[in-house]
């Protein structure tokens, strides 16, 4: 993997351990040469995120929608920063530019990035893994809440290990490494469905 789209919220909890988590990730991609695809931000966790790969020499990509940046929050000490209209063309960036997808804690916007990831890997708009780095148990409840969705038969066996979910940065890279593409909804006949 060259490039990997990081999802994580703009805001600063109080809690040090989720900024010390995204500066431990950008250092982590950095160091391993991985470019650093993310939503273009310089605050919260998108920011720490940002320095901390760019402190350790790596490459580092942020897309923001027009809006944010007259918000001033854009990150302008990215290596490239782009510009695009709105949330559908940002996600379709992170998409066209990386070689998977890691989210990191988050709110609102992070949880829209992560399902629309998993929805066009399910469909097969991409073959990408989409990973998920559970810090402290964050994620705790979306995972075991994936698990009923397919327990009850909302997510199809062949698309249960989508989500590859870890909980520190080095098992989660050699996890979506080992990747195994799925079959798609495209693939599939009707009776497969």
């Amino acid at each position: 993997m060259q490039s990997i789209a990081v999802y994580c919220g703009s805001a600063t909890p109080a809690d040090p351990a989720y900024i010390s988590c995204a500066q431990h990730v950008g250092t982590a991609l950095a160091t391993a040469g991985i470019r650093v695809i993310y939503g273009g931000g310089r605050l919260g966790l998108m920011g720490a995120l940002a320095d901390a790969a760019l402190a350790a020499g790596g490459e580092v990509i942020g897309i923001i929608p027009e809006a944010l940046v007259g918000a001033e929050v854009a990150h302008h000490g990215c290596t490239r920063l782009e510009v695009v209209a709105g949330m559908h063309e940002r996600k379709r960036r992170f998409t066209d530019l990386c070689d998977g997808f890691i989210t990191l804690p988050g709110g609102v916007g992070t949880m829209d990035e992560l399902w629309e990831a998993i929805s066009w890997a399910q469909l097969g708009y991409h073959q990408k893994p989409v990973g998920l780095l559970n810090i402290g148990g964050f994620y705790d409840d979306l995972v075991r809440f994936y698990g009923h969705m397919a327990s009850v038969g909302f997510v199809r066996p062949a698309h249960q290990n989508i989500m590859v979910v870890r909980e520190n940065i080095e098992d989660l890279l050699t996890a979506m490494r080992d990747y195994q593409p799925h079959a798609t909804i495209f693939a599939m006949k009707a009776e497969d469905l």
